[in-house]
């Protein structure tokens, strides 16, 4: 193990500024080069945590939170924003950042916060792939669990082929996932005029302490604390020009990569709400929060073959991407906090284990009964981790002296701190309503 004391070393040094960015290319060209990393952190917004939030969302209160899932969406394309010009302008990650800017003691507090948010994290992914294997080929939970280990090894191999390999990988994962849904939105025949109607937020959102759950569930499900770690590393794999204009360009480029990339995002989890609701909300199957309830329930209900088949493939495919994007998060965050540089296989074993024993041990003590609640109990642990990420994110990002010509717009900083007092509000009051 290798102690690093200085602060210029990249993150992911191995992949660091290894694809090339055509100086002169045409616009196309360019948004190619660029496109990738908005795909890796729209993976977060679509893993099997989601999956909980919105099957429950759909199933109890219908169409009425798609309107939550919306503003997610948009908050978490400001943050990834942020994210991604932090990690350009600055050329570190929001880890780095963190370390360099505080003393040691509040940057383990941070680590140690951010560790237990992803091991939330995967702890949803790594039981929503065993809940898919149970689901497709009749696995043991805890079979299904041990075999997400595995992922290492691919992430392992791919990244050897270089970083545009695993980006392949996860865009054809999420091509596959939108496919499953997109199938699943035909046979379900929702409403369009009530999903349109819902999409501005109702007040019963708030005043109805279950429904205001969900919602905060779906809020830390949506806009993932480890993503804006992520997306400030990743989006440093570009080769681009660290001059003003080389900078300002990635920024625009990788802005719309982003955006468009969350924009399927929502539409993906939105598709999971809508067909809940139009499935199980509307045929009295209300109380249907559980992902092994909504499998078996999908073909009966809406009287068609492979419904279920096709929503058991898009949640393996779901949790498949969301290990290896997961991985990625604690690699960056362990190497940015504690400037720890270890071998890359021991790494990402030991980043897989913390997520695979939690969830190892959850699937022998509780089974099937039990892991839907835990999947929604995940989400909201990130949800109250999110503050920790998201505060330092828009302070760095608004300091004329870290950024220079790129810091934060008024109205950025503004939008930012408007976004930041609503989800630590948000969260303050669903930890005093749970413990109160």
């Amino acid at each position: 193990m290798e102690i690093q004391g200085n602060n210029t070393n990249h993150s992911l040094p191995e992949v660091y500024a290894s694809i090339n960015v055509p100086k002169n290319g045409s616009f196309w060209r360019k948004l190619w080069a660029y496109t990738g990393p908005g795909l890796m952190v729209a993976v977060g917004y679509m893993d099997p945590g989601n999956w909980a939030t919105d099957i429950a969302g759909g199933a109890k209160f219908g169409y009425t939170l798609i309107s939550v899932i919306l503003i997610s969406n948009l908050f978490a394309m400001l943050l990834q924003h942020l994210s991604l010009k932090l990690g350009i302008v600055l050329g570190q990650d929001l880890a780095q950042a963190c370390r360099n800017a505080y003393s040691k003691p509040t940057a383990i507090i941070l680590w140690v916060l951010c560790e237990v948010a992803i091991a939330a994290c995967d702890l949803a992914e790594v039981i929503g792939s065993a809940i898919a294997l149970n689901l497709l080929f009749g696995l043991p939970l805890t079979v299904g669990v041990v075999i997400t280990v595995l992922d290492v090894l691919v992430l392992l191999y791919f990244q050897g082929k270089g970083f545009r390999a695993l980006e392949s990988i996860v865009g054809s994962l999420i091509f596959m996932i939108f496919c499953c849904f997109a199938y699943e939105i035909v046979v379900s025949q929702p409403s369009v005029s009530q999903i349109f109607g819902n999409l501005l937020p109702k007040t019963e959102i708030v005043t109805n302490p279950a429904m205001l759950y969900v919602a905060i569930g779906i809020l830390g499900a949506t806009v993932m604390p480890h993503n804006l770690y992520l997306h400030s590393s990743i989006v440093q794999t570009r080769n681009f020009e660290k001059n003003a204009e080389g900078k300002r360009s990635a920024i625009y480029f990788a802005t719309i990569d982003s955006t468009l990339s969350l924009s399927l995002a929502f539409f993906i989890n939105a598709a999971i709400l809508i067909m809940a609701a139009a499935t199980f909300h509307n045929s009295g199957n209300q109380n249907v929060a559980d992902i092994h309830d909504a499998y078996h329930l999908l073909d009966p209900v809406l009287g068609v073959k492979f419904a279920g088949i096709f929503f058991a493939v898009a949640l393996l495919a779901s949790g498949q991407n969301s290990t290896l994007t997961g991985t990625l998060a604690g690699q960056i965050v362990m190497e940015g906090f504690l400037n720890i540089r270890l071998k890359p296989w021991l790494r990402r074993l030991i980043t897989r284990l913390v997520a695979v024993v939690p969830a190892l041990i959850v699937t022998i003590l509780y089974g099937e009964q039990g892991t839907g609640d835990l999947l929604v109990l995940s989400q909201v642990i990130l949800s109250l981790q999110l503050s920790f990420a998201v505060v330092p994110l828009v302070m760095f990002t608004s300091d004329k002296l870290k950024m220079g010509e790129f810091v934060n717009s008024n109205l950025l900083k503004i939008m930012s701190w408007i976004i930041a007092v609503i989800i630590i509000s948000l969260n303050g009051y669903l930890l005093w309503d749970t413990l109160f």
